[in-house]
């Protein structure tokens, strides 16, 4: 399964590859931004990594032609420091992070992450990963109080049917698949639109199971040990509570002369590219020198 990767030629840009540097993908994916910073090399390198090794394994396949400038990496993004200790590299030229869901996520449906598809409660991006005490979603959706699915919902999921939806997830309990809980978000907030009603709250579910803000907020505090002075680093964000972290984080580091933002305002993709990639258009690019 090949990728389109979003904002490329931006990100390409704005990381201002050399041929002899050190780039680190956080978020490889499915390689298409890996391999197109690795095209761009001659003596560097780029660390590939991501936290589901289904995916990385396709990476690996869409990669072959420059597989000689990518190492391969599953981590988390709070191990990254750790990743690059085990390469034995100092610090970074570039780091980008796409924090947008593999279209190979949201399409297989027996991960557990598709409304389109029935499949198991899962959403684990490592499904290698915990389970039990609420490693899955199915045992977030049976095993929370109702005031705490609401709350996850509302703050995460920003939906503002959350109490309703929460309400009927328990009363509907035990729940096992996503046709399921999808059937009964429905039954209290109906579709009137083009977008499912029950689509916020998978993302609260998925967004929760996989603790992305919090770790969001460990590469984002890590980033000046990861990326040395004059290194560029470029975040792609497609949810507003990411997008917010990733600008005070920026704005706090350059406030400190810490870096310099090269993006006063956020980079969105061109009406060609949404017209071509429908996932790009709610993509948001920001990026910064460190200094």
């Amino acid at each position: 399964m090949q990728h389109v990767p979003v904002l490329l030629q931006e990100c390409l840009e704005y990381l201002a590859i050399k041929p002899g540097g050190v780039y680190l993908d956080a978020t490889c994916g499915l390689g298409g931004h890996t391999g197109a910073i690795a095209r761009q090399l001659e003596s560097g390198l780029v660390l590939a990594c991501d936290r589901d090794a289904e995916s990385l394994a396709l990476a690996r396949a869409n990669t072959v032609d420059v597989s000689s400038r990518i190492r391969f990496h599953q981590s988390l993004f709070s191990q990254l420091e750790e990743t690059l200790q085990q390469e034995k590299i100092p610090q970074l030229d570039g780091l980008l992070a796409d924090l947008g869901v593999s279209r190979f996520q949201l399409v297989e449906g027996e991960r557990g992450f598709s409304l389109m598809v029935d499949g198991p409660l899962d959403m684990r991006m490592d499904r290698e990963g915990p389970r039990g005490v609420q490693g899955t979603a199915a045992d977030l959706v049976n095993f929370a109080g109702e005031k705490e699915l609401a709350n996850l919902i509302f703050e995460l999921g920003e939906e503002r049917r959350s109490r309703q939806i929460s309400r009927a997830i328990v009363r509907g309990r035990p729940v096992t698949t996503t046709g399921q809980l999808a059937k009964l978000i429905e039954s209290v907030a109906p579709r009137t639109g083009k977008i499912h009603p029950a689509t916020r709250t998978f993302m609260a579910l998925r967004m929760a199971v996989n603790r992305e803000l919090e770790e969001l907020d460990a590469l984002l505090d890590a980033l000046p040990r990861l990326v040395k002075p004059g290194g560029r680093v470029v975040f792609i964000t497609f949810h507003s509570l990411e997008d917010r972290k990733v600008k005070h984080a920026f704005q706090a580091l350059a406030k400190a002369a810490r870096a310099h933002l090269l993006t006063r305002h956020v980079v969105k993709p061109t009406d060609e590219e949404t017209f071509n990639n429908a996932a790009s258009r709610s993509a948001k690019l920001r990026a910064l020198e460190l200094s």
